[in-house]
């Protein structure tokens, strides 16, 4: 059974700093790469970031820049992201996702952060984060 399972949200204060879990299970692993993604309510869905599990590439978001780290423990099958200097407007449910790679056999690499934001096959369940003032 393919899962994604999204972790680590809470209550932060601005400044303040989160790290988000996304544990995969099911599925090839390095055959996708892993995508954050994040809808505060009455807002569109938005791409955060993403990461080729293969060979580590990674893709953000302007709006996170310089604040938010993305990473991949391939031997535990999970992805981080690391959020530091949180904002108020990081206030979101955050989803992880999984992006299949491989066309023919052969890996499609990332080339930059549009590859991010549509293609996935499966959706974790997100995890509420809030950052207060």
């Amino acid at each position: 059974e393919v899962q994604l399972q999204a972790s680590g949200g809470g209550l932060v204060q601005a400044g303040g700093s989160l790290r988000l879990s996304c544990a995969a299970s099911g599925f090839t692993f390095d055959d996708y790469a892993i995508g954050w993604f994040r809808q505060a309510p009455g807002k569109e869905r938005e791409g955060v970031s993403c990461i080729s599990s293969s060979d580590g590439s990674a893709y953000y978001a302007d709006s996170v820049k310089g604040r938010f780290t993305i990473s991949s423990d391939n031997a535990k099958n999970t992805v981080y992201l690391q959020m530091n200097s949180l904002k108020p407007e990081d206030t979101a449910v955050y989803y992880c996702a999984a992006q299949h790679r491989v066309f023919l056999g052969r890996y499609i690499p990332l080339d930059n952060f549009s590859d991010c934001l549509s293609g996935y096959a499966y959706w974790g369940q997100g995890t509420q984060v809030t950052v207060s003032s």
